[in-house]
């Protein structure tokens, strides 16, 4: 029994080893040599894009996440449907949705033309989405990187593992939890709802059906988002009523009010165990901040293609 003990846990470890090496093989340095001037080009092309249209900033943020939950953080989002290949871009949550694609586009070629083939996809999406935070006001990290690019990409993952709006407090802590995030997490990363707008298809039933809103923020939301499904579905509206294009805690006052856009959001705040949070979040933007960087640096984590894994697309729409 002894001998048999000795092997499991050194069975147990071996297997913790071989589950921590992908996200160990990232590294905040990890183009210090190989490409040294990849951060100024990816301001180069960024920023001149989200001064233009502030929404873009959000738009890349929201990339990162639909990245990382399918297939984990390799950019398999932002490749295109092809004769043989069936991409992510047309799934529910990203058809008609997902943007700022071209904006990703030209940051690669952008890293591209500083260093030849050095940069992944992944790598510059990750970056791109602390920057457009930093950039409307948020929070900055290291963010670490190494990460390479898949030449797979997964239609059903898309529509199962990315968290719909019409998901309550369970769902939504199963579907992080299945991606190594706590509710801890979850909600701190909804907070990435401060910033951004979302179409009347995805918050029509809220403000017209759930009873868990204020009633006269939904009538306000309704002239804008007729009852009728395919009438104004693309029309648009803030997830945070006050300021959509700064990043920080008004989201979390505006669960407090019962003025969340979205179903899933108002559930962080409904008599559930993530009220205290979204309380303490509200009274210290600090701490909400805090959490978000935790969660934003352990969702860049999640099965990242490392080493001889993957590749470094030329161009992030197709494989090489």
């Amino acid at each position: 029994m002894a001998a048999r003990a000795i092997v499991v846990v050194f069975s147990s470890l071996i297997l913790a080893l071989v589950a921590g090496g992908a996200s160990a093989q990232l590294s905040t340095g990890f183009y210090s040599d190989s490409c040294p001037d990849m951060l100024t080009a990816v301001r180069s092309a960024l920023h001149p894009a989200i001064a233009r249209e502030r929404r873009v900033g959000a738009s890349i943020v929201r990339l990162f996440f639909h990245d990382c939950f399918v297939q984990g953080c390799d950019a398999s989002l932002l490749l295109d449907d092809a004769s043989g290949f069936q991409g992510e871009k047309n799934a529910t949550p990203n058809k008609n949705s997902a943007r700022g694609f071209e904006v990703i586009d030209a940051v690669k070629a952008a890293v591209e033309k500083a260093c030849p083939g050095v940069v992944s996809c992944a790598d510059v999406l990750a970056i791109a989405a602390e920057e457009s935070v930093v950039f409307l006001g948020g929070p900055s990290w290291e963010v670490k990187m190494g990460r390479r690019d898949s030449t797979t990409a997964s239609f059903n993952g898309a529509n199962n593992d990315i968290p719909p709006p019409t998901s309550g407090l369970a769902n939504l802590t199963s579907l992080f939890a299945a991606k190594g995030l706590s509710q801890k997490d979850m909600v701190a990363l909804s907070g990435a709802h401060t910033i951004g707008l979302a179409r009347c298809t995805n918050f029509r039933d809220h403000i017209y059906n759930d009873t868990d809103i204020d009633a006269g923020f939904a009538k306000s939301r309704q002239p804008n988002c007729p009852p009728s499904a395919g009438s104004g579905d693309d029309n648009l509206a803030p997830l945070d009523l006050q300021t959509p294009t700064v990043f920080e805690n008004n989201y979390y006052k505006n669960l407090v009010q019962k003025r969340a856009l979205l179903h899933s959001d108002q559930e962080l705040f409904n008599g559930g165990g993530a009220d205290a949070q979204v309380r303490e979040y509200v009274g210290s933007q600090d701490a909400f901040f805090r959490d978000f960087v935790t969660g934003m640096i352990k969702m860049g984590d999640v099965a990242p293609l490392t080493g001889s894994n993957g590749q470094i697309r030329k161009n992030c729409m197709r494989i090489n």
